[in-house]
């Protein structure tokens, strides 16, 4: 039997967590709900679910506290979190994503776009079938171990930026644009905004340290992965 993917609530509106358990039951998945962070953090301990959907705005630690939290955890640093909130302007969207966030979905959402947010992460999760590796420079990606390393030093770079990362290694010099990005990288079919490639991107960079240099903007065109950065050769 298949297993049903387990979706952990975190919403503390008894009204609103109940629907979205309802439907989520209804379309095969596995609700837990938790009304705020501390019974979250006792369904995490207990079990790992699948996917987090996180209130923004909740008693005691906020989501976007929580979602730092649970990115920090080695454990729970992979797991999917969806942030649900009221708030819908774009400073507020980028401080969810910020926060270690993969998606965003504003108050009041259709159950059918919920539903679709909730598989696209879970499609973005499942590992590809790719086991090369590939060097550029002084930088390696083993995509086998799942390890990077820049001069002989690992690196710590989690795994939507190891995918990005991937990406960029395998089609160096070329310049891609934002939407290019999600589609090779996200996938298709994905409802999330061009401006999370930003927050990708900015992440990547600060997890190679100065080999972050290899990934450069070009201004109203995307971004471009070079061996030979313009920043690196002055250094």
């Amino acid at each position: 039997m298949k297993k049903m993917p387990r979706v952990l609530i975190v919403e503390d509106e008894p009204a609103i967590a109940e629907l979205i358990a309802v439907n989520l039951r209804h379309n095969g998945f596995q609700p837990i709900w938790a009304e705020d962070g501390d019974s979250a953090q006792r369904e995490i301990d207990t079990v790992l679910p699948d996917v987090i959907l996180l209130d923004w705005m909740l008693p005691g630690h906020s989501g976007l506290v929580l979602a730092r939290k649970w990115r920090a955890d080695s454990r729970s640093k992979s797991v999917p979190i969806i942030m649900l909130t009221a708030r819908g302007d774009e400073p507020d969207k980028v401080a969810g994503l910020d926060a270690g966030a993969d998606d965003y979905i504003t108050k009041p959402f259709s159950t059918q776009e919920l539903l679709a947010r909730i598989r696209a992460v879970l499609r973005r999760r499942a590992p590809e079938q790719v086991n090369d590796s590939v060097a550029q420079g002084d930088l390696v990606l083993d995509a086998a171990t799942h390890r990077v390393t820049y001069q002989g030093r690992a690196l710590k770079v989690g795994p939507t930026e190891f995918k990005l990362l991937h990406f960029f290694m395998k089609h160096a010099e070329r310049v891609h644009s934002r939407a290019q990005l999600l589609d090779k990288v996200w996938g298709d079919h994905v409802f999330i905004e061009e401006r999370t490639v930003d927050v990708h991107v900015k992440r990547l960079r600060e997890a190679l340290g100065p080999a972050g240099a290899m990934v450069e903007t070009v201004r109203g065109a995307g971004y471009r992965f070079t061996s030979q950065p313009a920043a690196l050769l002055r250094a």
